[in-house]
């Protein structure tokens, strides 16, 4: 082999200055100015094509990721650039709608012309006045809250949800009084017209007073309950009136469960149909206690009832009225008692009478109902109420 130094690297020692010199312990391992004439044995052109070649080969099949990240990097920054994340500078979050103040909107009419615009001279035309509202639902609300009834926004409004019938269903009550007292003055088959016409309306006032309406079938199970109420009483006469009303009760309660159960209904729906039905066939198998009664107790109870109710009616405070209404039912007990054999003892009965009748004429005032209840619970509760005061003073003064 030659011992001459490669072509190109001429002047070049692989072990110069390698390791220091003993002799010179200060001289550098590596000193920094052979670095530039190191340089100069490695051709800078070599390096470059060797290197960009494969940067270049790299490169250039994969031009479209470049493009690819870019794009979706540029969506993000232009989706999040907003103060989403600037907590600082947030309004403050809502508070919390109140969902009992926009359950009711007052109503709309939808047929009001629009207001016009002010006269000359700057002043506006006179304000038309507010067309009366019914006893019905309110208007529907956007917040996705229920209607509310009439009652519940009586309630809300701080009113009273208690209307009383007022002077015309008093004026009916009055004359189906009169009616039961002239029936039983004519015997127990002429009675019994009233009471039927009395039964019925009790059925049917009650379904509708606590809102279920139309419910024929109950309304027909509660009127047949009374109906053959005074059937078995006249079948089985007057001195056993107790058993066959408490046993026609109790028959008519059995056949109502097992009809609600029968039904397809809902749980709910099912026990507010039970509970209604039982209530409307008990208070029409009660009413046949007028037929129960002797013929006097009828005669002293129909027209204390009737003169209470009217008293009732009267435009007077209810404490006041309360009062005046008793008042004027046991002095009616006084006055037709001393025409029977009670005397003065019918005060009593006409006393029981006419507060029973008042409970009575109490529930039908309750829950802001209707006019329809007011004409048909209005009319027969306060006499189906007192038919038990009727039958019972009756006996005890008899």
């Amino acid at each position: 082999m030659s011992n001459q130094p490669y072509e190109g690297y001429e002047g070049y020692d692989p072990y110069q200055q390698r390791y220091p010199d003993p002799q010179y312990p200060e001289q550098q391992a590596y000193p920094q100015a052979q670095y530039p004439e190191q340089q100069q044995y490695y051709p800078e052109q070599p390096q470059q094509q060797y290197y960009a070649e494969p940067q270049q080969q790299y490169a250039q099949p994969y031009p479209e990721p470049q493009q690819y990240y870019a794009e979706p990097q540029q969506q993000y920054t232009q989706q999040w650039q907003g103060q989403t994340w600037e907590t600082s500078v947030q309004p403050p979050p809502a508070a919390a709608v109140d969902m009992t103040e926009t359950a009711y909107l007052p109503p709309q009419s939808y047929d009001s012309v629009p207001p016009e615009p002010p006269m000359a001279g700057g002043t506006e035309p006179p304000a038309e006045p507010a067309a009366s509202q019914e006893g019905s639902y309110g208007p529907a609300t956007t917040t996705g809250n229920p209607r509310i009834t009439d009652a519940q926004r009586a309630r809300a409004e701080g009113r009273s949800p208690i209307i009383e019938p007022g002077m015309q269903p008093a004026a009916l009550t009055a004359l189906l009084g009169l009616l039961l007292a002239g029936g039983a003055a004519a015997g127990s088959y002429a009675l019994l017209v009233p009471l039927v016409i009395l039964q019925a309306v009790t059925a049917a006032g009650w379904f509708r007073l606590n809102g279920m309406w139309p419910a024929r079938q109950g309304i027909a199970l509660a009127f047949l309950g009374g109906v053959v109420a005074d059937v078995a009483l006249l079948g089985v006469g007057k001195e056993h009136a107790p058993a066959a009303i408490l046993g026609t009760l109790g028959v008519w309660v059995l056949l109502v469960v097992v009809l609600q159960l029968r039904s397809h209904a809902g749980a709910d729906e099912r026990m507010y149909g039970l509970m209604a039905t039982l209530a409307s066939a008990a208070l029409a198998i009660i009413a046949t206690g007028h037929l129960a009664a002797a013929a006097d107790a009828v005669t002293v109870g129909g027209i204390a009832v009737a003169v209470a109710v009217l008293a009732r009616a009267l435009p007077l405070p209810t404490p006041a009225s309360v009062v005046v209404a008793l008042l004027a039912a046991t002095g009616s007990g006084v006055a037709v008692g001393g025409m029977t054999d009670y005397g003065s003892k019918g005060a009593l009965l006409a006393l029981g009478a006419g507060v029973c009748a008042l409970i009575g004429h109490r529930v039908a005032s309750y829950d802001y109902p209707s006019r329809f209840v007011h004409m048909t619970a209005g009319v027969a509760l306060p006499l189906a109420a007192a038919a038990p005061a009727v039958y019972v003073l009756g006996r005890a003064i008899g």
